[in-house]
């Protein structure tokens, strides 16, 4: 523990460290967002037009069981030793769990509410837009605590293996880093920086956001 302490303060010290995370940071929340902004249209796309979900679901499916790191060799030959190449692989990572997470929150508005929706004369765009995506929050967030997740695990994959070029210097950069030189405390350290940016963006993000949904619906799971 002492050695792990000594070269995280260490790479605080050279600024390493600081670097990292803010690069990490910036690339995982962008593209996280990025993801979402297609991720959102197309499960709603999913979810209300059947025969594209009947073509398309198993595909999705596929993409959110298909290692992430599967796509760095091809987004190298893509977009070359550039974040372009990074992001690709955390949109890849993310966006299939943030659709099929949509999609199963969808499946299970009840029926009524779309009824509902339609007497008072929404549109179809209106209804899903107003009615059924607040009604399907739970699916939601789910998936997009996993798309998170998945995203976050893509990042880091991307920047263990795409290094050199325009790259920046990631927390993956750092572990690999690490690694290069036998370091066996930079490299713990480091994991454990990853794991503690995920925990804390669990507990400030997405536990906050959990809680009052569930208050809103009057479950108990959402008392603090």
């Amino acid at each position: 523990p002492l050695d792990v302490a000594a070269a995280l303060g260490q790479a605080w010290e050279d600024g390493r460290l600081q670097l990292a995370v803010t690069t990490s940071l910036e690339r995982g929340v962008l593209g996280f967002l990025i993801a979402v902004a297609v991720g959102t249209p197309l499960g709603l796309l999913l979810a209300e037009w059947a025969p594209l979900r009947r073509a398309l679901g198993p595909l999705i499916s596929g993409l959110q069981v298909l290692p992430s790191v599967a796509w760095v060799p091809a987004a190298i030959l893509w977009f070359g030793l550039s974040d372009a190449t990074v992001y690709f692989v955390v949109l890849m990572g993310a966006i299939p769990s943030i659709v099929n997470g949509l999609v199963a929150g969808v499946a299970q508005v009840p029926p009524q509410l779309r009824r509902v929706g339609t007497v008072l004369g929404a549109s179809r765009l209106e209804l899903a837009a107003s009615v059924v995506l607040p009604a399907a929050l739970p699916g939601f967030l789910a998936g997009l605590k996993q798309g998170w997740a998945f995203s976050w695990r893509s990042l880091m994959a991307a920047e263990i293996i795409v290094m050199g070029g325009s790259m920046g210097f990631g927390l993956g950069s750092l572990l690999q880093q690490g690694r290069d030189l036998a370091d066996l405390a930079s490299v713990l350290g480091t994991i454990l920086v990853i794991l503690a940016i995920g925990v804390v963006i669990e507990l400030l993000v997405f536990a906050p956001v959990e809680r009052g949904m569930l208050r809103r619906r009057g479950l108990t799971g959402g008392t603090p």
